[in-house]
């Protein structure tokens, strides 16, 4: 998989083409300004350093025809499906110097400001996807309107390691009001949670609302009635300043509690927001500039940008085979009707329309699995997250069954049955003497050895694993493994299959635990064992802070399941040696059934461990020779990590450290600023004193050793 370099590919240069529009009534002489790249809809509209020259020059000469009368206002909008995708990135993350990263700034700001100092009004019609600049490029307007169909309005910086820096900032509390405000450049980033259309309306984002197939005719029309008076558009007062001290404060507290200083970008933004309310706009102009030149030399943000670049890209993914020698898939077959199998039927019948035979042992269980897709389906259809015609065609293409024969007429069936060797091998085993000849067997396990379940076969070649993840509907990743007799046409068949489900694939070789699970257990068993040891369950807990994980290591053992989570150690250890700790306490924890985390404080604030789970563990009692701080938690945490993906990247697990990247950020949910795993490894000193090299080279997710 290519990976960003230091060196920025050539600028898309986006052009700003400017027409005369007469306004109706006698309004005067709209100038529209479209933004536009020249290219298809596959290459996004973005703003580089010459596309914002070309827009500040556009804009300087209308702004003159504005002073001679010859103009009554001026709309930006862009080609078809974008207004603009926000500022390229790859310019961004070529920036060598602080200095060229303040002029970054300063031009954008330059740029947008003759939106609001024309002359006379400014129009924004958001025709499609506006992101980030393209965002703020309608913020600094006077007056919005966003078609029914613009798929995503965004200011998405605080989640690549930025803030809005071309005037969101100052612009967005002013217009939706700090609490709002907060909702769109801090909490809505974070979660990947761009705002719909009508969403971006209501809360005031836009002004006006208008359907896709005569949006601009329609905003044209609006804006006539704008000029003449006709319509009057009212403005929210600012919010008082206790209330807004208050909602920054709050904010404050709660970024605190779930990101612990991790990484720069949310503070920054926050401290802009706060001083949004007194502020001139010179000073919050020159205020962005300022923090969005200090992270753009940040790690975090070139970490973020690999990491946004590793997920968005578009290319074959490493290790698959040709395409186009995958088996069409027209009917498909699941082992079991538990969770997670009921999870795979509703994904398979909804995104590849093909009819799903489900079958368990029993009725009761079978019925239990179709309870799951019916009711789901249900709350999507009530909610307005999937139709009613969808709805029912979902539920009429899944079926049970008690009988296995009913396996014969699919052409792909995966297994979704209790993760014990034994038994996946029985039921391949009764498989084979049923489907036909060219039908994929495909496994769902998560660390066991698909070589192993495939070696007594006939036909061992047709046997794929696929890894996916739970909850199944939410979760992006799926880890395709090809066992040792896997053939080209059963892996291109699994690659094709996790396409066509939307998820994103990685190719990876059938060693233990792959990739996700191999390393985030190893994290998981390397805490419990500071634990056993004598560490503070609190203290254990704490430790992994400084990585800005969603959430700490015992509520991620609580989301997995104790169980689960000490199933997979123990196999995992069983196959790679004592590197995987054992642990007594886990297991009596297992044993009782015993909560290891406290209820969650509040609303997005994650659980933390229960103290009392302290007497499970070595003596019951933390303290002694053994006991670590959160620093020496980290540490071994850290050194083990790098270890193992030495290790991984040794026996050819994947084909490099970017795929182990990707599984981490997708599978585990390891955050942007640290660009997963390797770069954080490389930026902290522990690959080179670990296994004494980097890992990726230098510049690639961090500001280059020779310009930092």
């Amino acid at each position: 998989m290519s990976t960003q370099t230091t060196t920025p590919r050539a600028e898309r240069v986006t052009h700003s083409l400017v027409r005369d529009v007469e306004l109706s009534g006698g309004a005067g002489t709209l100038a529209l300004l479209t933004l536009d790249n020249g290219l298809d809809h596959t290459k996004p509209t973005t703003l580089g350093p010459g596309g914002i020259a070309e827009l500040t020059a556009a804009l300087t000469a209308l702004q003159a025809r504005a002073a001679r009368g010859e103009i009554a206002a001026v709309a930006v909008t862009g080609k078809p499906y974008f207004l603009a995708a926000g500022a390229d990135l790859t310019q961004v993350a070529g920036v060598r110097t602080r200095d060229e990263a303040l002029e970054l700034g300063r031009s954008g700001h330059a740029a947008y400001r003759l939106l609001g100092e024309m002359g006379v009004p400014t129009f924004a019609y958001v025709n499609g996807l506006a992101l980030g600049g393209g965002l703020e490029v309608a913020l600094n307007c006077d007056y919005r309107t966003v078609a029914t169909d613009a798929p995503a309005l965004a200011l998405p910086e605080v989640g690549l390691g930025l803030v809005p820096g071309w005037g969101g900032a100052y612009l967005v509390p002013r217009l939706v009001g700090i609490e709002k405000a907060m909702d769109v450049i801090l909490t809505r980033p974070s979660a990947n949670k761009p705002f719909k259309a009508k969403e971006a309306f209501e809360i005031g984002l836009a002004d006006a609302l208008f359907e896709a197939p005569d949006f601009l005719e329609s905003s044209i029309r609006w804006t006539a009635d704008v000029v003449r008076g006709t319509t009057v558009v009212e403005r929210r007062e600012l919010d008082p300043a206790p209330v807004w001290d208050a909602v920054v404060a709050g904010t404050r507290k709660q970024l605190d509690a779930v990101v612990h200083g991790s990484r720069p970008a949310p503070y920054r933004a926050l401290d802009l927001l706060a001083a949004a309310r007194t502020a001139t706009k010179d000073e919050a102009f020159a205020a962005e500039d300022e923090a969005l030149a200090d992270l753009i030399m940040s790690d975090e943000m070139r970490a973020s940008v690999y990491a946004f670049q590793l997920v968005s890209h578009g290319k074959r993914p490493a290790g698959a085979p040709d395409p186009k020698l995958a088996r069409p898939v027209t009917s498909v077959g699941i082992v079991g009707a538990g969770l997670m199998a009921a999870q795979l039927a509703l994904l398979f019948a909804q995104r590849l329309g093909v009819p799903v035979t489900m079958r368990d042992l029993d009725a009761e269980r079978v019925q239990h699995g179709l309870d799951y897709v019916r009711t789901t389906v249900e709350k999507l259809v009530t909610t307005g997250r999937m139709s009613k015609d969808t709805g029912a065609k979902v539920l009429s293409s899944v079926h049970g069954t008690t009988d296995i024969t009913e396996f014969s007429r699919c052409d792909f069936v995966i297994e979704a049955v209790t993760e014990v060797l034994g038994l996946k091998k029985k039921v391949f085993a009764e498989l084979e003497g049923i489907i036909g000849p060219d039908t994929i067997l495909a496994t769902n396990t998560s660390a066991l050895s698909v070589t192993e379940m495939a070696a007594d076969l006939a036909h061992p070649e047709r046997v794929v694993g696929l890894h996916f993840f739970n909850p199944v509907a939410q979760m992006p990743l799926v880890e395709v493994v090809r066992a040792e007799k896997t053939s080209d046409e059963a892996l291109a068949t699994a690659f094709a299959v996790s396409k066509a489900l939307r998820k994103t694939a990685v190719g990876v070789a059938d060693r233990p635990g792959f990739v996700v699970n191999r390393l985030l257990v190893l994290l998981l068993g390397k805490i419990v064992e500071a634990v056993e040891n004598g560490t503070s369950v609190e203290v254990a807990d704490r430790a992994l802070r400084p990585l800005g994980l969603p959430m700490g290591p015992f509520a991620l053992f609580d989301l997995v399941g104790p169980a689960v989570g000490l199933h997979v150690l123990t196999s995992l250890r069983e196959d790679l040696g004592d590197r995987f700790p054992s642990s007594p306490g886990l297991e009596k924890l297992v044993a009782e059934g015993t909560k290891v985390v406290l209820p969650a404080p509040a609303r997005g604030i994650p659980a933390s461990v229960d103290p009392a789970i302290q007497a499970y563990f070595g003596t019951g009692e933390a303290g002694g020779p053994g006991a670590l701080d959160e620093a020496g938690v980290l540490d071994a945490v850290l050194v083990a990590l790098t270890t193992e993906i030495g290790h991984m990247l040794d026996e050819g697990v994947v084909q490099g450290p970017e795929q182990i990247d990707l599984c981490m950020i997708l599978g585990a949910g390891w955050p942007f600023h640290d660009g997963g795993i390797t770069p954080y490894l490389d930026r902290t000193g522990y690959s080179e004193k670990v296994l004494g090299r980097r890992l990726l080279p230098d510049g690639i997710a961090n500001v280059p050793a020779q310009v930092a």
